[in-house]
Protein backbone atom coordinates (compact mmCIF):
# COMPACT_ATOMS: atom_id res chain seq x y z
CA UNK A 1 0.00 0.00 0.00
CA UNK A 2 1.28 3.45 -0.90
CA UNK A 3 2.16 5.71 2.03
CA UNK A 4 -0.33 8.23 0.65
CA UNK A 5 -3.23 5.76 0.91
CA UNK A 6 -5.09 5.82 4.22
CA UNK A 7 -5.56 2.37 5.74
CA UNK A 8 -9.20 1.30 5.75
CA UNK A 9 -10.74 0.86 9.20
CA UNK A 10 -12.90 -2.22 9.81
CA UNK A 11 -16.60 -1.39 10.01
CA UNK A 12 -19.92 -3.24 10.26
CA UNK A 13 -23.27 -2.32 8.72
CA UNK A 14 -26.57 -4.13 9.34
CA UNK A 15 -29.52 -4.28 6.98
CA UNK A 16 -32.41 -4.71 9.40
CA UNK A 17 -35.41 -6.21 7.59
CA UNK A 18 -39.01 -7.14 8.28
CA UNK A 19 -42.00 -8.34 6.26
CA UNK A 20 -44.44 -5.55 5.41
CA UNK A 21 -47.81 -5.37 3.71
CA UNK A 22 -46.25 -4.94 0.26
CA UNK A 23 -43.06 -6.95 0.71
CA UNK A 24 -39.72 -6.68 2.45
CA UNK A 25 -39.05 -3.48 4.37
CA UNK A 26 -35.61 -2.29 5.43
CA UNK A 27 -34.73 0.20 8.14
CA UNK A 28 -32.98 3.32 6.81
CA UNK A 29 -31.45 6.37 8.47
CA UNK A 30 -30.62 9.78 7.04
CA UNK A 31 -27.40 10.88 8.70
CA UNK A 32 -27.22 14.34 10.24
CA UNK A 33 -25.56 17.03 8.13
CA UNK A 34 -22.72 17.58 10.59
CA UNK A 35 -21.23 14.07 10.34
CA UNK A 36 -17.59 13.80 9.28
CA UNK A 37 -18.40 10.91 6.94
CA UNK A 38 -21.41 10.58 4.60
CA UNK A 39 -23.18 13.62 6.03
CA UNK A 40 -26.84 13.84 5.02
CA UNK A 41 -26.71 10.48 3.25
CA UNK A 42 -29.25 7.65 3.66
CA UNK A 43 -27.64 4.54 5.16
CA UNK A 44 -28.23 1.39 7.19
CA UNK A 45 -27.24 1.33 10.87
CA UNK A 46 -23.53 0.73 11.31
CA UNK A 47 -20.14 2.14 12.12
CA UNK A 48 -16.49 1.49 12.79
CA UNK A 49 -15.16 -1.39 14.87
CA UNK A 50 -13.86 -0.36 18.30
CA UNK A 51 -10.88 -1.98 20.02
CA UNK A 52 -13.19 -3.24 22.79
CA UNK A 53 -15.32 -5.15 20.26
CA UNK A 54 -12.57 -7.73 19.87
CA UNK A 55 -12.36 -8.90 23.50
CA UNK A 56 -12.57 -12.66 23.95
CA UNK A 57 -14.97 -12.86 26.90
CA UNK A 58 -18.26 -12.06 25.14
CA UNK A 59 -21.03 -14.59 25.78
CA UNK A 60 -21.79 -15.88 22.29
CA UNK A 61 -24.44 -17.97 20.54
CA UNK A 62 -24.35 -19.08 16.92
CA UNK A 63 -21.60 -19.49 14.33
CA UNK A 64 -18.18 -19.15 15.95
CA UNK A 65 -15.67 -16.46 14.88
CA UNK A 66 -13.88 -18.98 12.66
CA UNK A 67 -17.02 -19.40 10.55
CA UNK A 68 -17.36 -15.63 10.14
CA UNK A 69 -13.64 -15.34 9.37
CA UNK A 70 -14.05 -17.68 6.40
CA UNK A 71 -17.04 -15.75 5.03
CA UNK A 72 -15.40 -12.36 5.40
CA UNK A 73 -11.84 -13.44 4.49
CA UNK A 74 -10.24 -12.24 7.71
CA UNK A 75 -8.76 -13.62 10.93
CA UNK A 76 -10.88 -14.91 13.82
CA UNK A 77 -10.24 -12.00 16.17
CA UNK A 78 -11.22 -9.48 13.50
CA UNK A 79 -14.28 -11.56 12.63
CA UNK A 80 -15.44 -11.57 16.25
CA UNK A 81 -14.94 -7.82 16.44
CA UNK A 82 -16.96 -7.30 13.25
CA UNK A 83 -19.90 -9.33 14.59
CA UNK A 84 -19.73 -7.60 17.98
CA UNK A 85 -19.62 -4.20 16.26
CA UNK A 86 -22.66 -5.15 14.17
CA UNK A 87 -24.64 -5.95 17.33
CA UNK A 88 -23.37 -2.88 19.21
CA UNK A 89 -23.96 -0.41 16.38
CA UNK A 90 -27.46 -1.73 15.70
CA UNK A 91 -28.35 -1.27 19.36
CA UNK A 92 -26.76 2.17 19.59
CA UNK A 93 -28.24 3.55 16.39
CA UNK A 94 -31.78 2.17 16.40
CA UNK A 95 -32.33 0.42 19.75
CA UNK A 96 -32.57 -3.10 18.32
CA UNK A 97 -30.67 -5.58 20.47
CA UNK A 98 -29.59 -8.89 18.94
CA UNK A 99 -29.02 -10.57 22.28
CA UNK A 100 -31.00 -12.55 24.82
CA UNK A 101 -30.90 -14.04 28.31
CA UNK A 102 -30.14 -17.48 26.85
CA UNK A 103 -28.54 -18.85 23.70
CA UNK A 104 -31.92 -19.40 22.04
CA UNK A 105 -33.91 -16.36 23.20
CA UNK A 106 -33.86 -12.66 22.36
CA UNK A 107 -34.99 -9.70 24.46
CA UNK A 108 -38.54 -8.56 23.69
CA UNK A 109 -38.26 -5.01 25.00
CA UNK A 110 -34.87 -3.42 24.43
CA UNK A 111 -35.99 -0.10 25.95
CA UNK A 112 -35.24 -1.70 29.33
CA UNK A 113 -31.60 -1.02 28.52
CA UNK A 114 -32.03 2.63 27.48
CA UNK A 115 -29.41 3.95 29.92
CA UNK A 116 -26.84 1.35 28.84
CA UNK A 117 -27.54 2.24 25.20
CA UNK A 118 -26.54 5.83 25.88
CA UNK A 119 -23.40 4.76 27.71
CA UNK A 120 -22.45 2.50 24.82
CA UNK A 121 -22.89 5.34 22.33
CA UNK A 122 -20.75 7.64 24.51
CA UNK A 123 -18.11 4.88 24.81
CA UNK A 124 -18.49 4.77 28.59
CA UNK A 125 -19.31 1.08 28.38
CA UNK A 126 -18.16 -1.75 26.12
CA UNK A 127 -20.47 -4.33 24.58
CA UNK A 128 -18.80 -7.11 26.59
CA UNK A 129 -19.30 -5.20 29.85
CA UNK A 130 -22.94 -4.50 29.00
CA UNK A 131 -23.75 -8.10 28.11
CA UNK A 132 -22.00 -9.44 31.23
CA UNK A 133 -23.71 -6.97 33.56
CA UNK A 134 -27.16 -7.84 32.19
CA UNK A 135 -26.56 -11.57 31.81
CA UNK A 136 -27.13 -11.47 28.06
CA UNK A 137 -25.81 -13.64 25.23
CA UNK A 138 -24.81 -12.16 21.85
CA UNK A 139 -26.97 -13.85 19.18
CA UNK A 140 -24.57 -14.16 16.25
CA UNK A 141 -27.02 -16.63 14.70
CA UNK A 142 -29.48 -13.77 14.11
CA UNK A 143 -27.04 -12.20 11.65
CA UNK A 144 -26.17 -13.29 8.11
CA UNK A 145 -23.05 -12.23 6.14
CA UNK A 146 -23.96 -10.27 3.02
CA UNK A 147 -21.19 -8.27 1.31
CA UNK A 148 -17.89 -6.43 1.71
CA UNK A 149 -17.24 -2.91 0.40
CA UNK A 150 -14.01 -0.94 0.77
CA UNK A 151 -13.78 2.85 0.42
CA UNK A 152 -11.75 3.92 -2.66
CA UNK A 153 -8.04 4.45 -2.03
CA UNK A 154 -8.20 8.13 -2.95
CA UNK A 155 -10.50 8.94 0.01
CA UNK A 156 -9.05 10.58 3.17
CA UNK A 157 -11.40 8.55 5.42
CA UNK A 158 -11.67 4.88 4.52
CA UNK A 159 -13.62 1.85 5.77
CA UNK A 160 -13.46 -1.87 5.08
CA UNK A 161 -17.15 -2.50 5.68
CA UNK A 162 -18.80 -5.87 6.09
CA UNK A 163 -22.53 -5.85 5.47
CA UNK A 164 -24.83 -8.09 7.49
CA UNK A 165 -28.58 -8.75 7.31
CA UNK A 166 -30.82 -9.41 10.32
CA UNK A 167 -34.54 -9.85 10.92
CA UNK A 168 -36.16 -7.39 13.34
CA UNK A 169 -36.74 -9.43 16.55
CA UNK A 170 -40.37 -9.85 17.56
CA UNK A 171 -41.48 -7.23 20.07
CA UNK A 172 -38.61 -4.84 19.44
CA UNK A 173 -38.98 -1.42 17.82
CA UNK A 174 -36.36 0.31 15.67
CA UNK A 175 -36.23 4.01 16.49
CA UNK A 176 -34.34 7.18 15.62
CA UNK A 177 -33.08 7.96 19.13
CA UNK A 178 -29.47 8.53 18.13
CA UNK A 179 -27.38 11.65 17.67
CA UNK A 180 -26.31 10.42 14.23
CA UNK A 181 -29.73 10.27 12.50
CA UNK A 182 -31.79 13.21 11.28
CA UNK A 183 -34.70 10.91 10.49
CA UNK A 184 -35.44 7.20 10.10
CA UNK A 185 -37.99 5.10 8.24
CA UNK A 186 -38.97 1.58 7.24
CA UNK A 187 -39.20 1.44 3.44
CA UNK A 188 -39.39 -1.21 0.79
CA UNK A 189 -36.19 -1.34 -1.28
CA UNK A 190 -38.22 -0.45 -4.36
CA UNK A 191 -39.65 2.65 -2.70
CA UNK A 192 -36.27 3.75 -1.36
CA UNK A 193 -34.75 3.45 -4.84
CA UNK A 194 -37.64 5.25 -6.52
CA UNK A 195 -37.31 8.10 -4.02
CA UNK A 196 -33.57 8.26 -4.73
CA UNK A 197 -34.17 8.40 -8.49
CA UNK A 198 -36.55 11.30 -7.84
CA UNK A 199 -33.77 13.18 -6.05
CA UNK A 200 -35.44 13.05 -2.65
CA UNK A 201 -32.44 11.62 -0.81
CA UNK A 202 -28.85 10.50 -1.39
CA UNK A 203 -27.64 6.90 -1.71
CA UNK A 204 -23.95 6.09 -1.98
CA UNK A 205 -23.11 3.09 -4.21
CA UNK A 206 -22.80 0.49 -1.39
CA UNK A 207 -26.25 1.29 0.00
CA UNK A 208 -27.76 1.50 -3.47
CA UNK A 209 -26.28 -1.88 -4.34
CA UNK A 210 -27.70 -3.62 -1.27
CA UNK A 211 -31.16 -2.13 -1.82
CA UNK A 212 -30.99 -3.19 -5.46
CA UNK A 213 -30.16 -6.75 -4.40
CA UNK A 214 -32.98 -6.89 -1.86
CA UNK A 215 -35.46 -6.14 -4.64
CA UNK A 216 -34.92 -9.68 -5.86
CA UNK A 217 -36.37 -11.35 -2.76
CA UNK A 218 -40.04 -12.01 -2.05
CA UNK A 219 -39.80 -12.08 1.74
CA UNK A 220 -37.38 -12.04 4.67
CA UNK A 221 -37.24 -15.84 4.82
CA UNK A 222 -35.71 -15.85 1.35
CA UNK A 223 -33.23 -13.14 2.34
CA UNK A 224 -32.09 -15.03 5.43
CA UNK A 225 -31.77 -18.25 3.43
CA UNK A 226 -29.55 -16.61 0.80
CA UNK A 227 -25.83 -17.34 0.75
CA UNK A 228 -24.34 -14.59 -1.43
CA UNK A 229 -20.75 -14.95 -2.58
CA UNK A 230 -18.76 -12.31 -0.75
CA UNK A 231 -15.90 -10.76 -2.70
CA UNK A 232 -14.32 -7.45 -1.62
CA UNK A 233 -15.56 -4.55 -3.74
CA UNK A 234 -13.46 -1.39 -3.89
CA UNK A 235 -14.79 1.26 -6.30
CA UNK A 236 -12.25 3.32 -8.22
CA UNK A 237 -12.37 6.96 -9.28
CA UNK A 238 -11.63 7.45 -12.95
CA UNK A 239 -12.69 9.83 -15.67
CA UNK A 240 -13.33 6.84 -17.91
CA UNK A 241 -14.63 6.81 -21.45
CA UNK A 242 -18.24 6.30 -20.39
CA UNK A 243 -18.39 9.49 -18.32
CA UNK A 244 -18.90 7.81 -14.94
CA UNK A 245 -16.71 9.23 -12.14
CA UNK A 246 -16.67 5.94 -10.22
CA UNK A 247 -16.37 2.39 -11.49
CA UNK A 248 -15.38 -1.14 -10.44
CA UNK A 249 -18.55 -1.97 -8.54
CA UNK A 250 -21.52 -4.08 -9.68
CA UNK A 251 -23.87 -2.33 -12.12
CA UNK A 252 -22.06 1.01 -11.76
CA UNK A 253 -23.28 2.04 -15.20
CA UNK A 254 -26.88 1.54 -14.09
CA UNK A 255 -26.25 3.47 -10.87
CA UNK A 256 -25.03 6.51 -12.79
CA UNK A 257 -27.72 6.19 -15.44
CA UNK A 258 -30.32 6.51 -12.68
CA UNK A 259 -28.47 9.03 -10.49
CA UNK A 260 -30.64 12.19 -10.52
CA UNK A 261 -27.74 14.67 -10.38
CA UNK A 262 -24.51 13.08 -11.55
CA UNK A 263 -22.74 16.44 -11.61
CA UNK A 264 -23.29 16.68 -7.88
CA UNK A 265 -21.98 13.20 -7.12
CA UNK A 266 -20.55 13.59 -3.61
CA UNK A 267 -18.65 10.37 -3.15
CA UNK A 268 -15.24 11.96 -2.86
Amino acid sequence: MSESVVRARDASTVMLVRDGATGIEVFLQRRVSGMAFAAGVTVFPGGGVDAADGVADIAWSGPEPGWWAERFATDEQSAQALVAAAVRETFEECGVLLAGPTADTVVCDSTTYRDARGRLERRELSLAEFLAAEGLVLRADLLRPWSNWITPESEPRRYDTRFFVALLPQGQIADGATSEAANVAWRTPQDALASWRAGEHVLMPPTWSQLDALCGFADTAAVLAAEPAIEPIMPRYSAGTDGTPLSDFPAYDRYFAQLPQQAGFGGR
